[in-house]
Formats: C-alpha cells, structure tokens, sequence
C-alpha cells in the first residue's frame, strides 16, 4: 500500500530583491513551483478589485470537465483566503484553512481542484490575481453560501457588515450540495510556508 501525500493547499513565498528604487519578485515559476509540489499547468490569469473592505468572493469552484486550481495572491491590500473540502468522502469533507495574503508581504495560496475558495477584503481598494487551471465554463461555475453554518468560516467582518454579489448570497448550503469531486486519498493540509 502506497502513502499518499497530503493534497497539495500550499502556501508559497517568494523573495524580493530590493534596492533604492523598490523591489523585483518573480511571481511564478514552473521550475519552483514543482518543486514546492504545484504541478498543474496555468492556461488563464485573472484579477478583481474590490472597493469596499468586507468584500466577499466565493466560495467558488467550477466543476469538471473543467475544474480549475488556483494560485491566488494579493496585488493590493489584503485578504483572508479561504478553500472548503468539497471532495466526497474526504475525511475533512466540508473543513477550511484560511490564510492572510498581503501585497506587502507577497504571499499565494495554491488551492488544487475539489476546493470551494473565497476570500474577504480587509481593507478598501483590493486586488486580487489569480491563474487557473482551466479556463472559465460558465456551464461548470458552481459555489457554496459563504455563512454555511456546517462550514463555519469565521470571516473577519467589518463593523459595516458583508459586501455581496447577488449570486453570492443565493449559492446552496453544504446539506444541498452534490459533489462532483471525489476523494483522491490525499488527505488535507495546509504545507508549511517556504
């Protein structure tokens, strides 16, 4: 019987070089990527800015034949990221780990697919960018309510309250949710920062 590893939520940093003028970083490469353990190919990057601190956006997923990994950072501002276990017969079916991203600090989530992920604004005039896995189907574009309950996200909410799209707050619960991802054997956990 073979020992799988755990799935890969990894949580990258890489170093900027500085000097008078500001810093340089390298923001992706294939070659420390893999060796951190994020071995997919990235076909579309994406970004979104978001006016109001306490925005949410998730918790998102989008399903096969186009499920999508993410690398997510914080290009402005900052944020707590989220991924949910959506995959059936996880033993941490329906658990999160969340982590600070920052502009200033330069850190990014790799969240693989069968993750529900969403994030929250900390302050105002946030972006946020992100490569993927596969390229946006709107026929595959699914997600789950950001209060779940059962997921029990403590989201770090501003006096002001939640900043929601539409969509977001009619996503369906966990209870009514029938995944399409399944269990690899790869237990979750978040891997120690770089």
């Amino acid at each position: 019987m073979s020992c799988l590893p755990p799935v890969g939520l990894t949580l990258l940093r890489t170093p900027r070089l500085g000097d008078a003028r500001g810093w340089f970083m390298e923001t992706y490469s294939e070659i420390w990527a893999e060796a951190a353990g994020v071995r997919v190919r990235f076909v579309q990057d994406n970004q979104s800015f978001s006016a109001a601190e306490g925005t949410i956006r998730g918790l998102h997923y989008q399903r096969p034949p186009h499920p999508q990994a993410k690398l997510v950072r914080c290009v402005r501002g900052s944020i707590m990221d989220y991924a949910v276990d959506v995959r059936r017969g996880s033993p941490t079916y329906g658990r999160h780990v969340a982590v600070r991203l920052t502009a200033d600090g330069g850190e990014q989530l790799f969240v693989p697919v069968g993750f529900a992920h969403g994030f929250i604004t900390l302050e105002p005039d946030v972006e946020v960018a992100y490569k993927v896995s596969d390229v946006y189907a709107p026929d595959c574009d699914g997600g789950l309510v950001w209060n779940d309950p059962q997921i029990g996200i403590d989201w770090p909410l501003p006096p002001s309250g939640a900043v929601l799209s539409d969509r977001d707050r009619a996503l369906p619960a966990l209870a009514d949710f029938h995944s399409p991802f399944e269990y690899d054997g790869r237990p979750m956990e978040l891997l120690p920062p770089l």
